[in-house]
């Protein structure tokens, strides 16, 4: 194959095949975690969803590195800037959904 078989339109380089399966094999285990805690159930509770917490993080950047092909390059910075806005919007959302939440139950049953 030519060197350039490997670059997209844009001159961007795509991942090598042994790359997305490093990728698909730790993003396979990162999803069996979790879910080997919760069917097994003698974990505690809070172990396990601080478990699921960072596996759900880690498995957020495994797909950024090895799928997206996100790094520290300055070619990628807008790429990287426009991953911390949309982090930074969902956990908006996240809060205040859960501030709401909570107000609106507070406020619903006062007398209960």
């Amino acid at each position: 194959m030519s060197k350039e078989s490997s670059h997209s339109h844009s001159g961007a380089a795509h991942g090598s095949v042994p790359e997305y399966l490093r990728g698909l094999l730790i993003s396979v285990i990162l999803t069996i975690i979790p879910f080997y805690m919760v069917i097994d159930g003698s974990w505690g509770a809070t172990a396990t969803t601080v478990v699921i917490l960072i596996n759900a993080i880690a498995q957020v950047l495994v797909q950024m590195v090895y799928f997206l092909h996100m790094n520290g390059s300055s070619g990628q910075s807008w790429l990287t800037v426009s991953a911390v806005y949309t982090v930074a919007v969902i956990v908006f959302v996240i809060i205040g959904s859960l501030w709401i939440f909570e107000h609106l139950n507070h406020n619903l049953l006062m007398g209960h």
